[in-house]
């Protein structure tokens, strides 16, 4: 796997002290300097003109958003008194992210994962929602591994393939309107996991193609079940930027133990979200940020069933489209 070009590393003794240098403080001017003394230390009409210079024709909602990211880079470069290396080095970054991504794995998502913004956008994407009296199930991150077009299958069908050993378990429940608690027929759930290795099957060659992943229609009843793994904690990939990141940064790259759940329904607002197992230890350390507590849910010791030795139950609460 190819190494990022540059890597991301910087010196905050050095960017820190280049206030000082050469007598210069803050936005003022060197201290023996002959000319007039400005009050901006940087072009101070820079950005502003880089905003005027969005068209007419350009839609509301762009215009907002690149106005605020415009404005926040250039401040944040202002701020941390950005050097040309540093800048470079972050291109790479990302570049490096983009090379590493396809169909199988997103490593640019992974990176926004691990710094918390995929979280912070989910939260402010359903805070609304989430205000109101009874609620709709809580969402999750969607991940750097998910797969379209998974296989379908029968309800109470195993996803696992190839996997004699481990914690087999009985997954099951309802996908209900969250109003009105009535059952929602024709609900697609598409669900995936790792392997008790912490391995996605795209990234382990001893895993069949779509191994642990498969979609399931839901009948009038709303009801759910399929077989699959009770999950395992496991380490984000660390190949890429967004574990070399993390290196940076000195944090940890575990996440802990979740299903992925994908569920679509005529009418309804999609779902993405994640079912944590209660007894992970790294569910109040997740390295992206993703645990809510109602999505915290119990493996329990299943009885009478050769074919697992765990049972998962959990409902899902879908917001009709106009709600959401």
């Amino acid at each position: 796997m190819a190494k990022v070009s540059q890597p991301l590393t910087l010196a905050p003794e050095e960017t820190s002290s280049k206030a000082n240098m050469n007598g210069v403080n803050g936005n003022s001017t060197p201290k023996d300097s002959a000319t007039t003394p400005r009050t901006h230390r940087f072009d101070p009409s820079f950005t502003q003109n880089v905003i005027n210079s969005t068209g007419p024709k350009t839609s509301p909602r762009l215009r907002k958003v690149i106005t605020s990211l415009i404005q926040h880079v250039h401040d944040f470069a202002r701020e941390n008194e950005i050097t040309i290396e540093e800048w470079m080095a972050g291109v790479n970054f990302i570049n490096e992210a983009g090379r590493m991504s396809d169909d199988r794995r997103n490593e640019g998502q992974l990176l926004c994962d691990v710094i918390g913004l995929e979280s912070l956008v989910d939260e402010i994407t359903y805070k609304l929602v989430s205000e109101a009296e009874s609620t709709p199930t809580a969402t999750a991150v969607l991940g750097p591994f998910y797969r379209a077009d998974a296989p379908k299958y029968e309800m109470g069908t195993s996803i696992v393939h190839n996997i004699p050993d481990g914690d087999h378990t009985y997954i099951h429940g309802v996908v209900k309107d969250y109003q009105t608690g009535e059952p929602i027929e024709g609900a697609v759930l598409d669900v995936w996991q790792a392997a008790r290795n912490g391995l996605y099957e795209q990234q382990d060659p001893n895993q069949v193609d779509f191994n642990l992943r498969g979609r399931f229609t839901t009948g009038k009843d709303g009801r759910y079940s399929f077989y699959g793994l009770r999950p395992t904690s496991y380490p984000i990939p660390q190949d890429g930027p967004a574990g070399k990141l993390l290196e940076l940064l000195d944090r940890h790259p575990m996440r802990p133990a979740h299903i992925h759940f994908l569920i679509t329904a005529p009418n309804y607002k999609f779902l993405v979200t994640q079912v944590f197992d209660r007894n992970d230890r790294y569910l109040e350390d997740d390295a992206v940020f993703a645990v809510k507590e109602s999505l915290i849910a119990d493996f329990v010791p299943r009885k009478n069933d050769p074919k697992a030795q765990f049972e998962l139950t959990f409902d899902f609460q879908l917001a009709a489209a106009e709600k959401a």
